[in-house]
């Protein structure tokens, strides 16, 4: 027997279903780009939120099955009209991804957009080293590696273009696809067009000369089974719409390298002595023994940015000058295409529990460290998640020269992923795409050289220049050489996300200064106006408020430490939300944030410490940006100050506002 209620329902539910239709008819998108493609998070991009949004009640399926059933000849039309009602609303009304991604593109465009008189200029600058070189033959052979690039990412194998590829952007599109075949899925694309290359920047150094070249292209791309045929995923790529995107690829040579016409890779010869190159994994003409994607002897691909991140900018990198009187040879181009290896190699030591292919390339206590924590979570049976993981950009921050010892160099890493802690042998749960910033610090031998005979690939035993395998040993595989201790070249000794680094630099600066105080040092006046110069610089956070990433960053740390303790306040929730607002960050995001909790990131900020200091200024940077705190502001940073036990820190930050 029917209650009233039920009959009431009943009655009126196949004319509520007209408007409740098109929510039970949501589309699940996937999104992905092959190759050269990355997944790194554009500004205020909620592309990723699908998977956090509520989920359908199961009483009102159950409701929806059973009218059907009952009243098909009322049922089945008002289905057909809502499915056209959502397809119109989503096409004309409602600000989809589609239509962000349109937003996007057009920011690319600004962003990589220069005039004809640049492109001569640079063109003029290369022609002064190299006399036979020609622009549009580099445009033409972008164009080619790029669809060739994108097929061997379709068929899960890079070796066809290894040696147009720097190792670490090769070591990135390997880490990239195992990381999806973890997650079950490949990616699939069709209809690959290059619509257009160009010439948008030159940077020269003594070392390398770099052309940045911007590639529009459009493609039909979307994920499917790891186990789909090429046919069946050709079909699944078909049926999804073309889309537009904007990259930008950098290729590096050594300054005075000739062009060789009819000779290079592209012909399948050695672009050093000419002779018939067939590939292979050490890279390594059979004939002179050159090193193909060293960069030493034609262009190599070092890195792919996309459009909208792409900025022109020079870094200033803190004691190079001194490095480079022990080491005349020490590039920023190799140190950051060593750290995008290391960086790769490190997510993979995470996301598969063994830390077997850093043993060569990081230091006995970075590698002791990971061990200790991919133990713990095995035995709480818990693994690191990281999907869709990309790197926005690697720059170097400054070095630190200890004579006698081992020098420090201090790397940024911008990178993005949908990464958290899940539980192991199980599908990862629901997270977003989280903006990081992780600052890696590299260990060499005081004294030690640059080897420029590598030079991008950097991949290589510093004694027999032999390809490092990803054998468990710490030596070289060929030669016997120790690797992994610094001694001859750049190894890993520590990753830190910025508030960890950024804390940890302002401590041993102070510790320096009361030691310098406490001897009663009196610094020459080049000294003393270089540490007046230093001070007067702004810190390494003050960049967040233009930073929309840092935006992002910094929120859902906020969110992921308001439910550590397993439960979010609506007063809570309601700051969060007010900050979502005014940083201009994705609602969607941050629930999904909220909902993960303190899986979200690695570890969140300690309370009470430096670390804890450096996050709540960046918070306290970010109210001010109008150069005033209201009272909605002020009530948000206590809220902060008090989850980082840093309530008596507040009133100094603020300095009286």
């Amino acid at each position: 027997m029917r209650t009233a209620s039920s009959r009431s329902l009943a009655r009126w539910a196949p004319w509520l279903l007209l408007g409740l239709g098109p929510v039970l008819l949501v589309p699940l998108v996937a999104l992905a780009r092959g190759g050269g493609g990355e997944n790194y998070t554009a500004p205020s991009s909620d592309r990723d939120s699908g998977g956090g949004g509520g989920a359908i009640p199961i009483e009102l399926i159950f409701w929806v099955i059973r009218l059907t059933f009952r009243y098909p000849h009322i049922m089945l039309p008002l289905i057909g009209i809502s499915v056209f009602a959502w397809r119109y609303y989503q096409r004309n009304v409602h600000p989809t991804g589609a239509t962000q991604r349109a937003f996007q593109q057009r920011e690319a465009e600004a962003r990589t957009t220069v005039s004809t008189q640049d492109v001569q200029g640079w063109t003029h600058a290369l022609r002064l080293k190299d006399p036979q070189f020609q622009l549009q033959p580099l445009l033409d052979k972008t164009r080619q590696l790029f669809v060739e690039l994108q097929e061997a990412w379709f068929k899960r194998d890079m070796s066809p273009v290894r040696p147009f590829l720097s190792d670490a952007t090769y070591q990135r599109f390997e880490v990239q696809l195992q990381l999806m075949k973890d997650q079950g899925v490949r990616d699939a694309l069709t209809d690959i067009d290059v619509m257009d290359v160009q010439l948008i920047g030159l940077e020269q150094s003594e070392w390398f000369d770099t052309v940045h070249l911007r590639v529009r292209a459009r493609m039909r791309d979307t994920d499917v089974p790891a186990t789909a045929s090429v046919a069946e995923a050709i079909a699944a790529a078909k049926r999804v719409p073309v889309e537009a995107f904007t990259e930008v690829w950098s290729f590096v040579r050594k300054p005075g390298v000739q062009t060789r016409i009819g000779a290079d890779l592209f012909q399948g010869k050695c672009p050093h002595c000419g002779a018939p190159f067939a590939g292979g994994a050490a890279n390594r003409c059979e004939y002179c023994g050159a090193i193909v994607n060293s960069g030493n002897y034609d262009w190599t691909l070092s890195e792919i940015t996309q459009g909208i991140e792409h900025v022109r900018h020079w870094a200033q990198v803190d004691n190079l000058r001194e490095a480079r009187e022990t080491d005349p040879a020490l590039n920023l181009e190799m140190l950051e295409d060593r750290t995008s290896l290391l960086f790769w190699k490190w997510v993979d030591a995470q996301s598969h529990g063994t830390t077997k292919r850093l043993h060569k390339v990081a230091s006995a206590e970075a590698i002791s460290r990971l061990d200790e924590e991919n133990t713990r979570l095995r035995e709480r049976r818990q693994r690191k998640v990281f999907l869709e993981c990309a790197v926005g950009g690697v720059i170097t921050r400054g070095f630190e020269l200890n004579p006698g010892g081992f020098d420090k160099a201090h790397v940024e890493v911008r990178w993005s992923a949908r990464m958290g802690v899940g539980p192991a042998n199980e599908r990862p749960p629901a997270l977003p795409t989280i903006p990081q910033r992780w600052v890696f610090t590299l260990l060499r031998k005081h004294g030690a050289r640059t080897n420029t005979d590598n030079g991008m690939s950097t991949n290589r035993c510093p004694q027999c220049n032999a390809p490092l395998t990803d054998s468990a040993a710490v030596t070289c595989d060929f030669c016997g050489t120790a690797l992994g201790t610094g001694e001859r070249d750049w190894v890993l000794a520590s990753a830190d996300p910025l508030e960890a680094w950024d804390a940890r630099e302002q401590r041993r600066f102070d510790t320096t200064q009361q030691a310098a105080r406490r001897r009663n040092v009196v610094r020459p006046p080049v000294a003393a106006a270089a540490a007046a110069a230093a001070s007067s610089a702004p810190p390494p956070g003050d960049d967040v408020v233009a930073d929309p990433q840092e935006r992002q960053r910094l929120l859902y740390m906020m969110a992921a430490i308001a439910a550590s303790d397993g439960s979010v306040e609506p007063t809570e929730r309601k700051l969060l939300e007010l900050c979502a607002r005014r940083w201009s960050v994705p609602w969607d995001n941050v629930q999904m944030a909220l909902n993960s909790g303190p899986q979200l990131f690695t570890r969140l900020v300690p309370r009470g410490t430096p670390e804890a200091e450096v996050f709540l200024r960046h918070i306290v940077d970010m109210a001010l940006v109008d150069g005033r705190i209201d009272r909605k502001e002020r009530k948000m940073l206590e809220y902060a100050a008090t989850h980082l036990d840093l309530t008596d820190k507040l009133p100094e930050l603020l300095n009286g506002r």
